[in-house]
């Protein structure tokens, strides 16, 4: 193993002054050194003399800070004012270069000037591009041996969380957790220590002592989201030691920290992307150009120096003894797939857990391991970024729509990837949702929709059902579409879900949130329930359009199949109010749907009479004798409507056709009988018409009493042949005689 420097003697913050010295001095030399070179080589010739000006104007700044005494009076001291606002004037117009923070931490928290300078120095810290890890080591160490007021201490640690993705290395600050750990006992530090911690903890900082000293915290403090957030962590890595129980629903652990760097960082980096035409760094094993950043995207990239490969090769080769079959394999390293399959064990995440959303190969060791603890990390940096980010949550970000679109796409396909929905989005949906206002980001929000796990019916009502049916009923024809195909989406990914997890019953009891066999199915009623009620309502407020009748189709379409395609012992007929509409519509297409539904019901509730037949002993799902009864009803209906031409007489639901002759007749139609047969129904006369020109092309009488006998069996093989096979399969099942005649015919 590396041997690592001391961080805990007084004479680091020496060491690191002196070398920030010598950094500074160089740095003067050479000119500044910026990972983003690249970038700037683009800027206007008027943007480079600006840029020159202020360097040289940071220069004595610099050195200033650099050389500072003890104890200096802020009074009437017009160096130390004019040297403060050049610092603090260039961090807010373009940012710090990484040799400034060594210089500036160690005035900050050296305890030389005044906690007003300290504080407006630590504000100024804004990075341009990274910021070295020896200088957050080296200004770690000062809170060893200076004195520094607490609240120096603690807004040096709000900044130290802000700035965490920009780091560019991780491994010596790891060395110092024991040194975090030891700030425990400050109850005003506690919660950003504890924000710290959770940021840098690995397997191996889960030690018996630590958890034992947490747990005496929480006796002390009670259950704070801090401890609990360190405790819920390191019950992830070794269970074992955490005996006791803690909440298992996912929340916000940290405190927004709110602070001037954030607001300044997204807008210098802003101000870089609009002025640079060239594109930006790429993303670890991909080739594609950023858009504009906000926050997100600057978590969602790993650092440019960790990307360069001839840099990684030059690391492999200087350190090939870490990379042993015991030791963690950087994700740096990673670039293959077959480096990923050599190293699955002993991969080790980024710390910025963003960049697992871009790149493939991680999201395929997530999918692999299913290792608990960083799904945990993940979803503490989504949960953070969806609530500062919501362009309608947060008043701030409502010009922003495009940039958060692009990342709540990002999102929908990790999710698609990894076949599973995440559970901050879960979260965010269900605080979200009752202040959309249907519009911004309409598709992405829908297929979050469609990948929420699983929960009991009271929350997905209150939570999901209710506010979207808000929406549903005071929104477009085409929203309320999107409205069902999301729908359809979720019920497909929730039977996929238990098809995956029915072979063993001891999944259902440990789902996280314990959920049943019998709870998936009650959950799943309730939804084609919820989604047979807005369809019903809809079709009235829509007049029974052709293209909403579609999609309310195209989601029974996978109800009346859940039997037999996905083992899922519920079979639910669709309303009335959506059953008759599609029966009496003036649509082909939609008819033969339903014609394929009705079939396909017929098959599942076919093949659950006999299973329950041929098995002796007692099944704990039955569908019930009202499925059953429902289903005969829809099928007189429909026989009697397209063949029998009795649906008045025979139709025996509730809400059916049936009437009275004399009702009927005052109609004034003549053969109301035969209106709704498969020659005179409204989706069928066209192709009547059709058959009656192509079988007698000299008659323009269109007497479509013709189509009877032997002309009848002609017109059916006609409609096989325009494309109708839901229609077919309906017949050849539903009707006796056409039934035995395919028979005989195979």
């Amino acid at each position: 193993m590396l041997r690592r420097k001391s961080s805990k003697t007084p004479k680091e913050p020496l060491q690191g002054r002196q070398k920030s010295q010598s950094d500074l001095s160089a740095w003067l030399k050479r000119g500044r050194i910026d990972p983003e070179k690249s970038v700037q080589d683009h800027q206007s010739l008027g943007d480079q003399e600006n840029d020159s000006k202020q360097e040289d104007s940071l220069e004595p700044a610099l050195s200033y800070f650099a050389k500072v005494q003890d104890h200096v009076s802020v009074k009437s001291n017009s160096a130390l004012q004019r040297h403060l606002a050049t610092v603090e004037s260039i961090a807010l117009q373009r940012g710090l270069p990484p040799e400034a923070f060594n210089v500036l931490l160690s005035a900050a928290l050296s305890d030389k000037l005044a906690d007003t300078v300290n504080a407006r120095l630590l504000k100024s810290l804004i990075p341009d591009s990274v910021i070295p890890e020896t200088s957050v080591v080296s200004a770690v160490s000062w809170l060893c041996v200076s004195k520094c007021s607490s609240n120096i201490q603690v807004l040096f640690l709000r900044w130290l969380i802000t700035v965490f993705d920009l780091i560019d290395h991780k491994e010596d600050l790891c060395a110092l957790y024991g040194f975090f750990f030891y700030y425990l006992q400050d109850e005003k530090m506690c919660p950003y220590i504890c924000h710290v911690l959770y940021l840098l903890t690995r397997k191996e900082n889960v030690k018996p002592f630590r958890v034992r000293r947490l747990l005496d915290l929480q006796a002390k403090m009670g259950m704070r989201p801090h401890l609990q957030a360190l405790l819920s962590l390191y019950k992830l890595f070794c269970p074992e030691l955490v005996s006791i129980t803690l909440p298992a629903k996912t929340k916000i652990y940290f405190k927004n920290i709110e602070g001037p760097w954030k607001a300044a960082i997204k807008t210098i980096r802003q101000r870089k992307l609009e002025n640079s035409p060239v594109p930006q760094p790429l993303f670890l094993g991909t080739a594609r150009p950023e858009a504009r950043k906000r926050k997100w995207n600057t978590q969602l990239m790993i650092p440019a120096t960790s990307t360069n490969r001839s840099h990684l090769e030059e690391v492999r080769e200087k350190n090939h003894y870490l990379y042993s079959t015991d030791e963690y394999f950087p994700v740096e390293l990673l670039q293959t797939f077959p480096q990923l399959l050599q190293n699955i064990h002993h991969l080790e995440f980024p710390s910025q857990m963003g960049s697992v959303l871009t790149n493939p190969l991680l999201l395929h060791y997530m999918n692999c391991t299913k290792d608990e603890s960083v799904y945990l990390r993940l979803y503490y940096w989504l949960g953070q970024t969806l609530q500062e980010e919501c362009t309608w949550c947060v008043v701030e970000n409502s010009q922003n729509e495009e940039e958060f679109k692009n990342f709540l796409e990002i999102l929908c396909r990790v999710q698609c990837f990894l076949h599973e929905g995440l559970a901050p989005c879960e979260e965010f949906l269900y605080r979200s949702l009752p202040l959309w206002d249907g519009l911004c980001c309409r598709s992405q929000v829908l297929r979050l929709v469609s990948w929420i796990p699983l929960n009991s019916f009271s929350e997905m009502k209150s939570y999901l059902y209710d506010p979207l049916a808000l929406l549903f009923f005071t929104s477009s024809l085409y929203f309320k579409c999107s409205v069902l195909e999301s729908l359809k989406r979720l019920l497909q990914n929730w039977l996929n879900w238990q098809m995956v997890h029915l072979d063993s019953a001891a999944d259902f009891q440990t789902h996280s949130l314990n959920t049943t066999f019998s709870g998936l199915v009650n959950t799943v009623a309730e939804l084609i329930h919820f989604v047979g009620m807005i369809s019903t309502a809809s079709l009235c407020l829509e007049s029974n359009h052709t293209f909403l009748l579609y999609f309310i189709l195209e989601f029974y379409e996978t109800v009346c199949d859940m039997y037999l395609k996905y083992n899922m012992p519920l079979l639910i007929m669709p309303p009335a109010g959506v059953f008759y509409p599609v029966l009496l519509s003036m649509d082909p297409v939609n008819l033969n749907q339903l014609c394929y539904i009705m079939y396909r019901y017929r098959a599942n509730l076919v093949a659950a009479k006999e299973n329950e037949r041929s098995k002796k002993e007692i099944q704990q799902f039955r569908f019930t004798s009202e499925t059953y009864q429902e289903y005969n009803q829809y099928i007189t209906a429909m026989v009697g409507c397209l063949w029998t031409s009795n649906v008045f007489q025979k139709d025996t639901h509730p809400q059916g056709l049936r009437m009275d002759d004399e009702l009927l007749n005052k109609t004034t139609v003549k053969e109301f009988k035969t209106s709704f047969n498969i020659v005179y129904h409204p989706a069928m006369i066209g192709y009547a018409v059709q058959f009656l020109q192509q079988a007698w092309p000299d008659d323009t009488t269109f007497n479509f009493s013709l189509i009877k006998g032997k002309k009848w069996n002609w017109y059916l093989e006609y409609l096989y042949s325009k494309g109708l096979e839901g229609l077919k399969v309906f017949i050849e099942s539903s009707i006796s005689r056409v039934s035995q005649a395919s028979r005989n015919k195979a």
